[in-house]
């Protein structure tokens, strides 16, 4: 505990003194950025190309963009979204210079399940559309995520020293309660939903029965969803998979990889650039003309499907955290006037949310499911939900007035509870600090939630009544959106947490699809064959806001550089810290692939 406070002192001495250092290099990176994207420079696509997946890095949903911290470090390559890798795949199928597709594993992959099954999706349309075509795998270190994907290859190959990992599916996460204890913070939980295990970390020391029960349902059905794609690209059974990842297989020498059928060939990175150049007919490696997603889609316009003529639709992107009025993720005040605005956009034909959070504030949700009712019943068009990695607690709350609702296998949905969490930190004051605070009001019980004293027993049930009010408003809010009983929804709300099949059988859902799925069913509730995508909120970074988000992002980078270990402590602090009041929101999961 003393070595993490000394941390975490040094860690705040050092970071307004590297802000102050890095600020004009910031400025000149933010103008190089700026400048170096100010324009689309196309790459020659020669015969004989191929489409090059690196996925190395975070995926993102949408385009990002230079970020000032990586620039000064020397990267100046945009971030991927996932729905250009998903169109570079799909124009590739019908582009004659294109004559095949690499996987690049290099261990690296940062992406969600249901962000990895839509590029899996894409690689089957492209072998169904292109069948003389080709796709191959090749790396030294192949991730779970990156297997998934290379499953579907014609032919994986690894390093003949290289390694691959499939081990399933687990949650893990940190608990709380003793060190604050130690620390003398109470955490005070008013909440409803058996399941609502978000406030764990903070008030136990283990995962509860309740909370081990739903996620145990939903790691056995992804990684049942998982294995069985695998298995059914590799031409095995699930049974063969599930040994595979109870085998240590990270360990084991690559020659067992080509033995057991997990890996088709044992190539150094040369001779399977010789393999490439006799696929693509050229000479030698240095030869081979190898395109990458970001120059593929460079020039050409991934957001139309054939002419385009035929109907507008509108992709509103709705991920991260739910707040209030500020924020990196879904900041309502934003969000919902960005809808009204789409209200009056004439040209638009219908709207796609897609939707990656895991909730937040009870009241933004509330707010943007309002101004969603309000899109409706002003443009009388319809309005689909495509839901992402996540669409639970908020993030279900402000989907479930939509008429139509994708969700992917492996999309956690759900969780419809809501909860209060307020530190009490009269103990950390008093005995630790010698800290004593004394009070005087006008009123007996005029009392207000606060982090100085403790809740008094009529405070307490008076913040239970608040809670429970928000729930019956949210189980409301999804009986009236899915069109079914508020008791039958109270039946499988409780807080918890289900795949995406699961929230289908339950009714939460309605079709298991990804985007492009939720896309192809607005184009034929529209009747269209072609269309024209338009993405909302539009992009516009100002330099002076890329600033400050370099000083953000300085900042935390210090932080779980200096405090190392004890730094998700220090993250999971910020997150309370940032809550409003009342919370709609899903304990963090993620699930170790």
């Amino acid at each position: 505990m003393k070595k993490f406070f000394i941390s975490f002192l040094g860690a705040l001495a050092g970071i307004w003194f590297s802000l102050f250092i890095a600020f004009f290099g910031i400025i000149i990176a933010v103008a190089v950025g700026t400048a170096s994207s100010g324009g689309k420079v196309t790459k020659d696509v020669k015969k004989g190309s191929f489409l090059c997946l690196d996925l190395s890095g975070v995926i993102a949903d949408r385009p990002g963009s230079i970020k000032p911290i990586e620039f000064l470090q020397g990267n100046t390559d945009l971030p991927l979204g996932l729905n250009e890798i998903i169109a570079a795949i799909d124009a590739a199928a019908d582009d004659d210079k294109i004559s095949g597709v690499v996987i690049e594993a290099n261990g690296g992959i940062g992406a969600g399940m249901a962000q990895l099954q839509a590029i899996r999706e894409a690689l089957s349309r492209f072998r169904s559309k292109a069948p003389q075509k080709w796709v191959y795998a090749y790396g030294d270190n192949y991730t779970l995520g990156e297997y998934y994907l290379a499953s579907l290859a014609d032919s994986i190959f690894v390093n003949p020293i290289g390694m691959i990992d499939i081990h399933g599916i687990g949650q893990q996460g940190l608990y709380f309660k003793d060190m604050l204890d130690k620390l003398g913070v109470e955490v005070q939980v008013v909440k409803v939903g058996t399941y609502k295990s978000a406030v764990e970390p903070f008030i136990r020391n283990d995962m509860s029965e309740p909370a081990r029960e739903q996620a145990s349902v939903y790691i056995k059905n992804i990684w049942s969803f998982i294995s069985s794609q695998i298995a059914e690209g590799r031409k095995v059974d699930a049974a063969t998979v599930n040994s595979w990842a109870n085998s240590y297989l990270m360990t084991r020498p690559a020659e067992e990889y080509v033995a057991e059928g997990i890996a088709d060939r044992l190539l150094y990175r040369h001779e399977f650039d010789e393999r490439l150049c006799a696929l693509t007919d050229v000479d030698k490696p240095k030869d081979l003309h190898s395109v990458s997603v970001t120059d593929y889609v460079k020039g050409k316009d991934i957001l139309k499907k054939d002419s385009g003529k035929g109907a507008k639709i509108g992709v509103l992107y709705a991920c991260g955290d739910i707040t209030d009025e500020d924020g990196d993720g879904i900041v309502a005040a934003d969000l919902v006037s960005e809808i009204l605005r789409l209200a009056e956009e004439d040209e638009i034909d219908g709207l796609v949310m897609y939707v990656n959070s895991g909730g937040g504030s009870a009241y933004a949700s509330e707010q943007i499911w309002e101004a969603l009712q309000q899109w409706k019943k002003i443009t009388a068009k319809p309005l689909y939900v495509s839901m992402s990695d996540y669409a639970a607690s908020g993030g279900y709350y402000i989907s479930c007035g939509a008429d139509r609702i994708y969700a992917q296998p492996t999309t956690l949905t759900g969780s419809i509870g809501i909860f209060g969490m307020i530190p009490n930190v009269q103990p950390l004051m008093s005995q630790k600090l010698g800290v004593h605070v004394s009070t005087v009001r006008s009123c007996e019980k005029g009392e207000m939630p606060g982090i100085f004293e403790p809740m008094s027993p009529g405070l307490a049930s008076a913040m239970q009544g608040y809670v429970d009010r928000g729930y019956d408003l949210f189980t409301r809010r999804c009986a009236e959106g899915r069109h079914i009983s508020q008791d039958s929804i109270k039946a499988i709300a409780e807080g918890r947490v289900w795949d995406g099949c699961e929230a289908l059988k339950l009714g939460l859902v309605d079709e298991i699809g990804g985007l492009d799925a939720a896309i192809a069913g607005m184009a034929n509730k529209l009747n269209v064959e072609s269309w024209t995508i338009c993405e909302f909120p539009e992009r516009e970074i100002k330099w002076y806001d890329a600033i400050f988000e370099a000083g953000a992002e300085l900042k935390a980078s210090i932080v779980k550089s200096e405090l190392g270990e004890a730094a998700p402590l220090y993250e999971a602090i910020e997150r309370v810290k940032q809550m409003s009041v009342l919370q709609a929101r899903m304990e963090t999961v993620e699930l170790r692939l």
